[in-house]
């Protein structure tokens, strides 16, 4: 019987992370993102086509963009977001089409 309750807490936390999770789209919002992106075009820096674009096919896209994003190295400012955030950030990006 303890095991059951243990699984059931553990699950309910799993749901519960899951449910507080955004979406690529809602966090590049929340992140300030869209300030100088937009999705298909040029604002300030490049439209998220282009980037998915440009990386395309690039097996180590996904980690270099999360580092500069973290690091502020080829991008204009740090990004203040959680690994895991930046790397929702990026998948939403380089999924683009």
């Amino acid at each position: 019987m303890k095991s059951v309750s243990l699984l059931l807490v553990a699950a309910s936390f799993l749901v519960a992370g899951a449910a507080s999770a955004q979406s690529g789209a809602d966090l590049a919002k929340s992140k300030n993102c869209m300030g100088c992106h937009e999705l298909d075009k040029k604002k300030v820096g490049p439209g998220f086509k282009d980037v998915a674009a440009k990386y395309k096919g690039n097996k180590d896209a996904e980690a270099k963009l999360v580092g500069a994003l973290k690091e502020g190295k080829g991008h204009p400012v740090k990004v203040a977001a959680t690994d895991a955030e930046l790397k929702t950030l990026v998948e939403y990006v380089l999924s683009q089409k």
